[in-house]
This record gives structure tokens, sequence and C-alpha cells, in this order.
């Protein structure tokens, strides 16, 4: 099956992509690649801040957005953000305008985690350090002028499975009561593209993030655990028994994107739990499609847009 033929002619891009060969002895090239488009720590519009104040121990780096114009004196609603990349690369700074853009847009204070990475550092490391900022943001409301009952997480692709990961990790902990979770094209089943899937779908394994790269990338993320213990749903959220008391969520995915199957099953077993779930299926596009002009995109953004405004009333 020609998932060309299905995709949005806006979005022929995805036919002039050659695939990477994802290795442990490539992935120092493609970090290279990858991270040559993101701006410069200089260069970036946030804050920095880190989850200690001692130089001995600082934690975790976090980037620190705030609205240019926001009202003095008024607590404001954050979101807590988790960059894409596999589990293997990225940074906050990845996405520095969108940040800094969705902060001035939506008027909300957003902290984005510079988590550690895979394979040099494997589960549940990257899920520690998304904890670590929570609770920083947590502790630090009033300082930071935060709202602590209007605290959303949002993530990308890797970011939102570590997001739902972190929901799931906050519900069982009684750290914080989410207000609400944006999952956008999450990675949240690590079997996806292996013999083990529980679905196959031809159509969405073509273009953009394909089989191999999803495999490797979990395989770095999972490292020497063995998948048998009660922190399973932490790892891979797709495989989570029971979602009751999560958050309200919106997912969105493309309908080529590897990760559909896996993203309408999660939104489907959030609502056989009673969560509160907006889903979005958009047509004709691949994984991370909305990095790219055309009107699917826009349509993303502002959904994107509309669900934090909502979760944030």
């Amino acid at each position: 099956m020609d998932a060309a033929a299905l995709l949005d002619p806006a979005y022929r891009v995805f036919l002039e992509e050659t695939p990477s060969d994802w290795t442990l002895a490539t992935l120092p090239d493609i970090r290279r690649r990858v991270g040559s488009g993101y701006k410069s720590p200089h260069d970036a519009r946030g804050e920095v801040r880190w989850t200690m104040d001692t130089p001995a121990t600082p934690g975790v780096r976090l980037r620190l957005y705030r609205p240019d114009a926001a009202p003095e004196g008024q607590p404001l609603a954050s979101l807590l953000y988790l960059h894409g990349g596999g589990f293997v690369l990225g940074c906050p700074e990845m996405a520095d305008d969108y940040l800094a853009d969705l902060a001035n847009a939506q008027q909300v204070v957003i902290v984005a985690v510079d988590y550690r990475l895979a394979p040099e550092h494997p589960f549940p490391a990257a899920l520690q350090d998304g904890h670590t900022a929570l609770d920083w943001m947590a502790r630090n409301s009033e300082t930071l002028g935060l709202d602590i009952n209007r605290v959303l997480i949002m993530g990308h692709s890797a970011g939102g499975g570590l997001a739902a990961a972190l929901a799931i990790s906050a519900r069982d902990s009684g750290l914080i009561a989410i207000a609400g979770l944006v999952l956008v094209y999450p990675m949240l089943d690590h079997r996806t593209g292996s013999p083990c899937a529980p679905v196959a779908n031809p159509t969405t394994r073509q273009l953009s993030w394909r089989p191999e790269a999803n495999q490797f990338c979990w395989q770095c993320l999972r490292g020497a655990y063995a998948l048998d213990d009660e922190r399973v749903p932490l790892f891979s959220p797709a495989l989570a028994q029971d979602l009751t008391g999560l958050p309200p969520t919106f997912i969105c995915v493309g309908a080529l994107d590897l990760f559909l199957e896996e993203d309408v099953a999660f939104a489907l077993k959030l609502s056989r739990d009673g969560v509160a779930v907006e889903l979005h299926v958009y047509p004709g596009v691949p994984h991370m499609f909305d990095q790219h002009p055309g009107a699917l995109s826009e349509r993303c953004h502002r959904d994107v847009a509309w669900a934090i405004e909502k979760f944030c009333r």
C-alpha cells in the first residue's frame, strides 16, 4: 500500500527524505546534524534556571518562558514542556521560538525541561528529571507567580510519551494535581515497529519516522530494564492498565504517523477509564508534519493553543 498516494500535496517534502541509519555508531552524527538547526543557548529567548541553587548540585537545567506583558500580581497558569527527539536527542532550545510565542499567545509560564538523554541515561532518568522539574514548580510556585491549580504538562513525540508517564507518576505520587495533558503525536508504546506490535498498519510505516528508528530509540531508553515491575506504565504508557484519575487530555496525530494506532488506542483507553479526552487525527500527514508549512500545520497549532486555553480556565 503506497502511503505517498495518501499524502497531502502540501507535505510532499516528506517524499524527499532519505531515512537515517539509526545505530549507536551513527547516533553522534545524527545528534550533530539535527542539533545544528537548534538555537544556541546564548541566543534562545527563554531564561535558564536550575532546580537546585548550589553550583555543586545544579540539578536539572530548565528554560523558563514568561509572557512579555503578563498582568502584574496575578498568578499565571503554567505548562511543563518536554521536547521530542526519540529520547536520544534534543533540548529545550530546539523549540525556543515556538515556546516563547506560545507563552505570549496563551499568557502562560512555560518550563521546558532539559532532561537526560538515552542511551547514556536510560529509563527512568528522563522521567526523574521531569518529576524533579514538576516538584521545583510546586515548591517555587509563589516565587514564580504560578497558579498551582493550573499546571499543565505537554510534550511532542518522545516528549509526549514522557508527559503521559509524568502525569501517571504525578497521579500516583500525589505530588501535584495536573489540570491538563497536551500530547502532540506522542510516543507511547515500545512495541510499535516490532513483531510484538498490536497492529502493523502499512500506511503509517513509510514516511518520516519509521519502525527501525523507533525501535532503536526505545531500546536505548530501555537499557537493562526488564519490564518486570510496577514501573512498566512509566516506561511505556500504552501498557498502563488503569488511567483513572488522569487529567483531561488532548491528543493529536497525523493519519500517516507511525504512532497513529498507539495514540488512538491510548485515547480510547482514557475514555474507558473516565478521563475527558479530545482526539484529532489529521488526514494525509506523517510524523512531525507540523514542523512544515501547510493548512494542517496551522490547524494543529490552533487546536493545541485552544486546548491549552481550555485547560487553563
